[in-house]
């Protein structure tokens, strides 16, 4: 039996381009996973495996390795920043219990840092922070601890200072042992000296270390007692109370570093040791219902209850579907049966293998608290829950937002069809943010994504992981349609002809919904005129008719439809017969309900340099943007505005073209709004043409 004690599962997680897996390989290095290190922008990194991930030096799919320092085991995951792919941090944070928090020491806080930050805060996972790249012109260690306190409302605990900035900083002190770590610039993390504090710093250090042990301190009644008498707490107090603090998310540790020049990243691995916790120090996963009702029960962590682990990423490669699995209780070893309650299915485990990055290690048992992957599991998807046949049991479920952008798609070659169609499916499979459908009036096959980034990427995959070259069409908004009148009205559904006959009268109330409040049914029938049995048939009926608005076609939004009263037949009613009342009643009173046409509008966050901030600026209003906020810092300025999805289309190349080439951005699903008339008006008539073509 494994010790649990000594397991930390953690991610590292952060903005695009702030090191996160240029740190993964320092780690690997440290603790003599890997000898050589591979680098980013070299194409190199173990965790960037894929094509596309070594081309453009970022990270797609989060990547899980293994490896000991300290003799405890540490199961990484190593995440992408870039906001097309929040879905992989979403779904990582979810099976983890500690995560590192990487920021860049010029960058700061950036707009996937803070979206990141609040899915760790939902899953209530600990995290340390690192602030990295301190080596590079405009880092700012002081800075960036301020904007993790002001934008992420996050306590920082500094734990180190960095000793010298930019081009001349040389290590850090580490507070609690009052000790500089200073590496030569050799680039080997091992060749390092302790020595005692630069005279320059000792001031500053006290100072530090003061506010240190009184945020420690805090978390144990006694030591703050004997602290408050005078009696300065030793270190090993301070870190059972620094670990409490980090555990009850009162304070995040803090470190610096350059993992580029291999300085500060052992401290990190310390403190991961020190102050994150293991398996049986979270809380335990809440059980579910089938209808996703906690039932009380949890999935405790322990080997010697029954199986609970949860599927949180599905990968295909050459031998075969991977199903990435956390366990939370239980054991699991080569041969066992275990159920899927999503689809109320068993399957046998063949093969267990341990993932370092894409080579794996087979072995014959899995215990709770272990992250594995299972080969060749037939029906699984992400989010479902895996458990003992004989216990069934159901873990609280992944949600996963709605893609917001579209292409049509259709093979080059006539045989592509039948390879395309395998292909995608095994995509959709692994990716539960990526959507297929086939549109039943064109025949077209549409992907859906959360950007232009991710279905770029998607396509790529299905030309070189597939072989399917396809033709691609403009990318398309995913609109909505809403009503924005409250309307009485009523529906008769007769049909006499020949056998027996359909009754059903309906009064309904149908209004706009509360935003995000999606379809509503509410019955206040009284007396007995639409017999109870009816009821949810007319709920059935509309709601099968929302996916299709009136005015383009496009899925309705937030309403209310309250059933008042009606009537029956005795012998001619039905289930049926109420449903289909139902469907005619919405397409008789959504064109009376003045609907109206949503839009998509993004959260955009641009970082440009000062002198094109106003060009960026009257871009954005171009767009129809609405200006947020505006900040200028040391390396540039960052813009956060509102702006339509529809005006985003290759926006990239138009503000690189702006800012000569040194202008970022990234964007988020914030909220629907309504369409401006013009535009409403042109999205009709293009929606009308294409069906008239068809």
């Amino acid at each position: 039996m494994k010790d649990l004690t000594r397991y930390r599962n953690i991610g590292i997680f952060a903005h695009v381009d702030a090191g996160k897996t240029t740190t993964t390989e320092r780690i690997l290095k440290l603790t003599g996973k890997i000898h050589k290190i591979g680098e980013v922008h070299e194409g190199a990194a173990t965790t960037d495996f894929m094509e596309q991930e070594q081309e453009r030096g970022i990270t797609i799919q989060s990547a899980a390795t293994s490896c000991f320092w300290n003799e405890h085991q540490l199961n990484i995951i190593d995440t992408p920043g870039h906001v097309d792919f929040t879905i992989e941090v979403y779904r990582s944070l979810k099976v983890l219990d500690g995560g590192i928090g990487v920021f860049c020491g010029s960058g700061g806080v950036e707009p996937q840092s803070e979206t990141n930050w609040r899915y760790a805060n939902d899953s209530e996972v600990a995290r340390i922070i690192y602030i990295n790249k301190l080596d590079r012109t405009g880092a700012d260690f002081f800075r960036v601890v301020k904007q993790v306190d002001d934008i992420l409302a996050a306590k920082p605990i500094v734990m180190v200072l960095p000793i010298g900035v930019e081009e001349q900083f040389s290590g850090v002190v580490d507070l609690l042992t009052r000790k500089a770590w200073i590496w030569d610039d050799s680039g080997d993390p091992m060749n390092y000296t302790i020595q005692e504090v630069p005279a320059d710093m000792v001031d500053q250090v006290e100072m530090y270390r003061e506010q240190l042990i009184e945020l420690a301190v805090e978390h144990d009644d006694d030591v703050m007692e004997k602290y408050l008498d005078g009696e300065e707490p030793d270190i090993e107090t301070l870190k059972r109370c620094i670990r409490k603090g980090t555990r009850d998310l009162a304070f995040f540790p803090t470190y610096c570093g350059s993992s580029f020049k291999n300085k500060g990243v052992q401290l990190v691995l310390d403190a991961v040791v020190d102050y994150l916790p293991n398996p049986m120090e979270v809380k335990p996963q809440p059980e579910v219902d089938l209808e996703g009702n906690e039932t009380g029960t949890f999935a405790t962590v322990d080997p010697a209850k029954p199986l609970r682990a949860l599927a949180f990423k599905i990968m295909d490669d050459r031998f075969g579907a991977l199903t990435f699995t956390r366990l939370y209780s239980g054991t699991l070893s080569k041969g066992d049966t275990i159920l899927n309650t999503f689809t109320g299915k068993t399957e046998r485990v063949s093969r267990l293998v341990e993932m370092h990055a894409n080579s794996r290690e087979e072995i014959d048992s899995a215990q709770a608290g272990d992250i594995i992957a299972i080969v060749g599991m037939k029906n699984v998807q992400t989010g479902h829950t895996l458990c003992d046949p004989k216990h069934p049991a159901t873990l609280e479920p992944m949600v996963f937002p709605e893609p917001v952008i579209s292409i049509a798609v259709k093979p080059k070659t006539k045989g592509g069809e039948e390879k395309m169609g395998i292909a995608l499916s095994k995509m959709v499979q692994e990716d539960p943010s990526f959507h297929m459908m086939t549109d039943e009036e064109s025949g077209e096959t549409i992907l859906k994504g959360m950007g232009e980034l991710h279905l770029d990427i998607k396509v790529d995959i299905l030309k070189r992981t597939h072989g399917v070259e396809v033709e691609v069409g403009k990318p398309q908004v995913a609109y909505r349609e809403s009503i924005t009148k409250r309307l009485e009205d009523g529906y008769i559904h007769k049909k006499q002809s020949g056998g027996s006959g359909q009754y059903a009268k309906i009064n309904y109330i149908l209004e706009p919904g509360e935003p995000g409040s999606g379809f509503q049914f509410e019955s206040k029938v009284t007396g007995g005129s639409v017999p109870r049995e009816y009821w949810p048939a007319v709920e059935k009926g509309f709601a099968s008719m929302i996916d299709k608005g009136v005015l383009a076609g496009f899925p309705c939004l937030d309403l209310k439809f309250t059933l008042t009263e009606g009537g029956f037949h005795p012998v001619d009613s039905s289930a049926m017969a109420f449903e289909i009342a139902a469907k005619s009643a919405y397409r008789q009173s959504i064109p009376k309900a003045s609907p109206q046409l949503l839009e998509p509008i993004m959260n955009v966050d641009v970082f440009t340099p000062d002198h094109y901030m106003g060009d960026v600026i009257g871009d954005l209003n171009r767009r129809r943007g609405m200006m947020k906020s505006q900040e200028t810092g040391p390396t540039g300025a960052r813009i956060k505005a509102d702006v339509p999805l529809s005006e985003m289309f290759g926006y990239i190349g138009d503000l690189r073209t702006m800012t000569s080439g040194r202008g970022q951005f990234s964007m988020s699903f914030s909220h629907y709004s309504p369409c401006p008339s013009n535009i409403a008006e042109e999205v009709i008539k293009e929606a009308k043409e294409r069906q008239a073509a068809l």
